[in-house]
């Protein structure tokens, strides 16, 4: 938190200069959306493929006309997952560049001192990773967060589930080893205080930095308590580096429950394993199977782009993003920062997440989806209603069973 304070002042000098540079917005031409991404550091894997469901979302826009008649063209640059480079970024494309609209980055870390240079500028910033509960504390009138949850509400759907187990299926003990990361430990406390609410006993609450490379200590640490869930708030790397290290020992909870990581489809699997992820639990803001508009559309589109490889969480969710920037901007029929904003406190958007709404704060109302890795595939087990299967893989199979 020191550093988004040092990032926060940052922006105030940068930012504080002349009246806000959105009201001359609104020009001919392309639609230029300036976007900074952390495409190389800690978040380079998510940030690419927030920048792969921009991209989607910018062809597939542009092959039916565009936005507002105007054909959209993507400024993105890298903030190397730092967050003086994404203040800088964020500012320059602003009051430098001019573009008409900014797309929020990667993270709560990031969109923390971003989403403030955004606001002090009066342009609208819709962040598609972020949940953060600060990110919602500071009275923001343009910051929107394109998920269906804050993190503060993204485990209750398996903490739930926990609950709904037969008494015989639910774990006694749990561990909760997370990174040091403002979306990821909120996720996980969350999930404790729920958990030792149904009598779950809490064997460890280690927390690591987000730099950390090497996960035997804490993997022996597990090993060691032997618990019977291991709940981690790991954003990608962390999360195939602990997998890795917990089969080089051979132990194998009975539950594995992670943020984000798993979520990152074909490239989660290729780090841990195919394997290793049978049973691995996660919440989820998207699904491919999922009945939403476009849904179907992005889906093809991005397969067709990458090679077939099936979409990544993090690229649905920029996806999204951009639909909600194109659906009010459509529906105001102006690039116009203010009604743009006004528009979106009132309304609710389709998004290929399912309805988004949000409260004052810009924080979402919904609730995320319990996603579970079966077969090599990624199913929905919870809610009922939007579950993919009725099947649960419990207890997850231990590293030499699964197949």
């Amino acid at each position: 938190m020191k550093r988004m304070a040092l990032a926060a002042v940052t922006v105030l000098t940068l930012a504080a200069c002349g009246q806000p540079p959105s009201a001359q917005r609104g020009g001919g031409g392309d639609l230029v959306i300036g976007i900074s991404l952390p495409l190389s550091g800690d978040f380079a894997q998510p940030g690419g493929e927030a920048k792969r469901g921009y991209e989607v979302w910018r062809d597939l826009v542009n092959a039916k006309g565009g936005v507002l008649g105007r054909k959209v063209q993507l400024k993105i640059v890298d903030d190397a997952s730092n967050q003086d480079t994404v203040v800088a970024d964020y500012t320059k494309l602003i009051t430098q560049d001019r573009v008409d609209f900014v797309l929020g980055t990667f993270s709560s870390l990031l969109n923390y001192p971003a989403s403030a240079v955004a606001e002090k500028n009066r342009m609208v910033f819709i962040e598609p990773a972020g949940g953060a509960a600060k990110m919602f504390e500071r009275g923001f009138k343009y910051l929107f967060f394109a998920q269906p949850a804050a993190s503060g509400h993204q485990a209750d759907v398996f903490a739930e589930w926990i609950k709904s187990l037969p008494e015989n299926q639910r774990p006694k003990t749990a561990a909760y080893p997370s990174q040091d990361d403002p979306f990821a430990k909120p996720v996980i406390d969350s999930l404790r205080s729920q958990l030792e609410a149904q009598g779950v006993k809490t064997v460890n609450t280690d927390v690591y930095p987000g730099d950390t490379t090497n996960f035997q200590t804490l993997a022996t640490t597990l090993s060691t308590a032997k618990p019977d869930l291991i709940a981690q708030g790991a954003v990608f790397e962390d999360g195939v580096g602990l997998v890795r290290a917990l089969k080089q020992l051979d132990y194998s909870p009975k539950m594995l429950f992670q943020t984000s990581a798993p979520s990152n489809g074909e490239q989660y699997a290729n780090g841990v394993g195919i394997a290793g992820t049978e049973g691995v639990l996660y919440t989820v803001s998207w699904n491919e199977k999922a009945q939403t508009p476009l849904n179907a559309e992005f889906v093809a589109a991005y397969r067709k782009a990458y090679d077939n490889a099936p979409p990544a969480e993090d690229a649905a969710d920029a996806f999204a993003a951009a639909q909600v920037l194109q659906a009010a901007t459509e529906k105001v029929g102006a690039v116009d920062q203010e009604k743009i904003s006004a528009w979106l406190h009132a309304n609710t958007v389709e998004t290929i997440l399912g309805p988004l709404s949000w409260m004052p704060t810009g924080e979402p109302k919904g609730s995320f989806m319990l996603a579970q890795w079966q077969g090599g595939k990624v199913e929905v087990i919870a809610p009922k209603d939007l579950a993919t299967t009725a099947h649960a893989v419990n207890p997850k199979p231990g590293w030499k069973a699964a197949r």
